[in-house]
């Protein structure tokens, strides 16, 4: 069993969890989001808390056990509180802008990088090199936000690209430095 499956979930006041079958929903003051579990993982709504478990017929699925806690856990903080994700743009000439519904990225390509930007997601851009990405899913601010510094990750020479806020990129001499 897992040391972090075994704690059972919070559920915080304000928050409705409905289990049915495979699928769990949540629902708070921000938004409702759902889960669908595996074969092998049930949960259990004891009293304000989450208790999952696993099946004991069920060998291959103890992977899981932790995992599902967990994103129980995010959804109930996430139509709480929700999540943010920043990314800076470090380069001359790289900005952001959002235009309705994408995101506008000039980062020393030939062309615009446009992005359009999933629902559920708020996409803010401070300063035309600082973007906040938020909502209520964990996942899919994650994924975007992984997305975005795809486009033009940080290189470790002159340290241009797109980082997360407070990311540290090891730097390395370059060809002159190196030859001394």
């Amino acid at each position: 069993m897992s040391r972090k499956g075994k704690i059972p979930v919070q559920i915080l006041s304000g928050v409705e969890v409905t289990i049915a079958d495979s699928k769990i929903s949540v629902k708070g003051p921000k938004g409702s989001l759902e889960q669908v579990l595996t074969h092998g993982i049930n949960v259990a709504k004891e009293n304000d808390q989450i208790v999952v478990t696993l099946d004991e017929s069920s060998n291959e699925n103890k992977n899981f056990h932790g995992l599902y806690r967990t994103i129980i856990e995010n959804l109930i903080v996430g139509v709480t509180k929700g999540f943010e994700k920043s990314l800076e743009m470090i380069g001359v000439g790289y900005r952001a802008a959002v235009k309705g519904k994408d995101l506008d990225l000039q980062v020393g390509l030939s062309h615009p990088s446009i992005m359009p930007i999933p629902d559920g997601i708020e996409v803010k851009v401070e300063k035309n090199t600082k973007i906040i990405i938020s909502g209520i899913d964990k996942q899919k601010i994650g994924q975007f936000a992984a997305t975005i510094r795809s486009i033009r990750p940080p290189e470790p020479y002159q340290g241009k690209g797109i980082r997360y806020v407070g990311e540290f990129v090891r730097r390395k001499a370059g060809k002159a430095a190196a030859k001394k």
